[in-house]
């Protein structure tokens, strides 16, 4: 069978391949501990299932509106207004299938062929992909190590080109954890402004922000220059409810109609239950939130003393999300080439998965989650250790 040319440059999810990989030992009986997947391993808070619950006694279950029920979409506005003290219209929003559809609907809405989003790199596995779904070029902006894997102006404007477009910016990131401050971001928000270059912000982390670093979302831009900005989020990682799809896009209620338009003949409404179930969670108590942070917190200063003590192995500190991405470059050999037969021989031997760094457009460098429980963090990393250094 022949298919369209786009998709000879798509490539498959790689987490999701390794989960995949990860499921299929297990269900052969094999204990493998996953450290590889971005999900949180609490359970969706209580208040947030009841709702779901209420949601189907009460036969809530028709179709909606393609930009969700006013309800759902006011409590994102007032999440803004609540975290970030920013003042934005229910038609500023609308909701979609996880975080990941917000991303690919700005760029299906955003992007003519040809023109050129600017990656900051290491970067998410699927934002090269989807641009390139949208007939956009990806250009990757490398972000060193030695700056905690964040770029600068500079970086960015040895980049950019004629055909710039678009950059996306993604504050706490996945896969390195870096968290931009707020003169850091100000300045790169500023250098787009001044350069007619849109901001897709991909803000999914946003609450997993680890003190005395401080979210710096980039909405309070958004606000005073809406046609320039938009925000991607949901509520996947912060509040545990990776399954429920339920994402959203604070953008200029011109983009959100566009994207409206996409989705109208795409998917059109997230489930009306998934829909209820995070109104509840975005009007409620964040005290679940704080209480899954605080855990995250305590996990990443456990696992990072751990591998900061692996010999050659260099792993900064992440202020945000919950992975650690360190370079292992100096561990590879003949026998072990690149990261990726380096994972392959940890989930082999340590019976440990974790991502290689190339699908995140870092080649020696590997991606641990610790989204899991202190237990198996730390059973996971010993053997790692052992599996390593013996």
């Amino acid at each position: 069978m022949e298919t369209a040319r786009r998709m000879s440059g798509i490539k498959p999810s790689a987490t999701l391949a390794m989960n995949a990989k990860t499921l299929e030992l297990r269900a052969r009986g094999v204990a493998v501990t996953s450290l590889a997947v971005g999900e949180p391993d609490f359970p969706t808070p209580a208040h947030i299932r009841e709702a779901a619950c209420a949601a189907i006694a009460e036969g809530f279950t028709r179709y909606t509106a393609v930009a969700g029920i006013p309800e759902l979409r006011e409590a994102v506005a007032g999440y803004y207004r609540r975290c970030y003290g920013v003042t934005a219209d229910p038609a500023c929003v609308i909701i979609e299938n996880g975080g990941k559809q917000a991303l690919y609907n700005l760029f299906l809405a955003l992007l003519n062929p040809g023109d050129e989003v600017l990656v900051p790199s290491p970067y998410w596995v699927s934002y090269p992909d989807m641009v390139r779904l949208a007939e956009g070029v990806p250009v990757p902006v490398a972000a060193p190590a030695s700056r905690g894997f964040k770029v600068s102006p500079a970086d960015l404007e040895a980049a950019r080109t004629s055909k710039t477009r678009v950059l996306v910016f993604n504050s706490p990131s996945n896969p390195t954890g870096a968290c931009y401050s707020r003169p850091e971001s100000d300045a790169i928000m500023q250098w787009a402004l001044d350069h007619g270059i849109f901001v897709i912000a991909d803000e999914i982390y946003d609450q997993l922000v680890y003190p005395p670093a401080q979210p710096a979302s980039v909405s309070i831009w958004w606000e005073k220059y809406p046609e320039r900005f938009a925000i991607a989020n949901g509520l996947s990682k912060s509040f545990a409810m990776t399954g429920w799809r339920v994402g959203h896009t604070l953008a200029h209620p011109d983009l959100i109609k566009a994207i409206s338009q996409v989705q109208g003949q795409t998917t059109a409404n997230v489930c009306s239950i998934a829909q209820k179930a995070a109104a509840a969670a975005l009007a409620g108590s964040y005290d679940c939130v704080a209480e899954m942070r605080a855990a995250f917190q305590r996990r990443r200063d456990m696992a990072h003393a751990e591998i900061a003590s692996w010999p050659g192995v260099v792993c900064p500190r992440p202020d945000g999300a919950f992975y650690l991405f360190a370079d292992i470059s100096a561990l590879l050999t003949p026998d072990l080439p690149d990261a990726g037969a380096l994972c392959a021989f940890l989930l082999e031997k340590a019976r440990v998965a974790i991502m290689p760094g190339d699908a995140f457009g870092a080649p020696g460098c590997v991606r641990l989650s610790y989204a899991v429980s202190d237990e198996a963090l730390m059973d996971a990393l010993g053997r790692i250790r052992s599996a390593l250094f013996g």
